[in-house]
């Protein structure tokens, strides 16, 4: 199984050094990983250079412009796409558990998880985790019947992007590029959420109202992208994943 890591980067120099040196570490090596630079104008490039792994560019600014061309470049070669952000700093087995995982379950498409917030106090590291993750992931389970796919933490088959790469809003600089993909993804697409599988990840986005309030406001636009294809009732009739009575997923796996 070959599984390559994409990492978007824009003018995150500092973090995408301590990111990279954290896949160094990994139990289980990366076959490849490709840093795809978004119109950087610090240090993020050389960083990439000097640590000897692949660097791409997409000059469209955005966070979905630049994964999704990291995606494209990793679909020659790769059975699995991993996915942080050049703020992750993946615990030393996180590639080994993605292998285990995808490796014993054929089922298995997308496999995602949770935070560990780091860079802030711990109540808002705890709000982080369980309140802006781990609520987004609740809403999204309601909403969709499908666990929200983590974007700083995930990983998906090859084949499960060759499919989506085409109906997502990827050129779409101004929505969450993770909840756009969650709102596309399918029944037999086999998605899965393993609280055990989590990611530190820069508090930052968390430590100013602005901040905050640009991310929880990309929510609406987003839904709003793929409305009213991505409405639970369009999903429902399209063959999408819904909850049964007792509010389990349909055809979904979730730890």
């Amino acid at each position: 199984m070959r599984i390559s890591v994409v990492i978007p980067c824009r003018n995150d120099a500092a973090f995408l050094r301590e990111c990279l040196l954290a896949l160094q570490n990994q139990e289980r090596p990366a076959d490849r990983i490709i840093v795809v630079d978004n119109g950087s104008t610090d240090e993020s490039a050389a960083v990439a250079r000097d640590a000897g792994v692949e660097l791409i560019d997409e000059p469209l600014v955005g966070i979905w412009p630049a994964a999704a061309r990291g995606y494209d470049a990793a679909l020659h070669g790769s059975d699995i796409i991993a996915r942080l952000d050049a703020d992750s700093r993946p615990h030393p087995d996180w590639l080994a558990r993605i292998e285990s995982a995808f490796t014993s379950d054929e089922a298995l498409g997308v496999l995602t998880g949770g935070a560990e917030f780091y860079g802030a106090g711990r109540i808002i590291s705890y709000l982080g985790e369980h309140w802006y993750i781990g609520g987004g992931r609740v809403w999204v389970n309601l909403w969709l019947g499908i666990p929200l796919v983590f974007g700083s933490n995930f990983a998906m088959r090859a084949a499960i992007w060759k499919r989506a790469r085409t109906v997502v809003h990827r050129e779409n600089s101004r929505i969450h590029d993770d909840l756009d993909l969650t709102i596309h993804l399918r029944e037999s697409d086999g998605v899965r959420w393993d609280r055990s599988l989590t990611m530190p990840v820069s508090a930052r986005p968390l430590t100013s109202v602005r901040g905050l309030a640009r991310r929880v406001g990309r929510v609406v636009p987003t839904f709003a992208a793929s409305w009213p294809a991505g409405a639970p009732w369009r999903r429902r009739e399209a063959g999408y994943p819904q909850e049964d009575e007792d509010g389990e997923n349909r055809g979904v796996a979730v730890t």
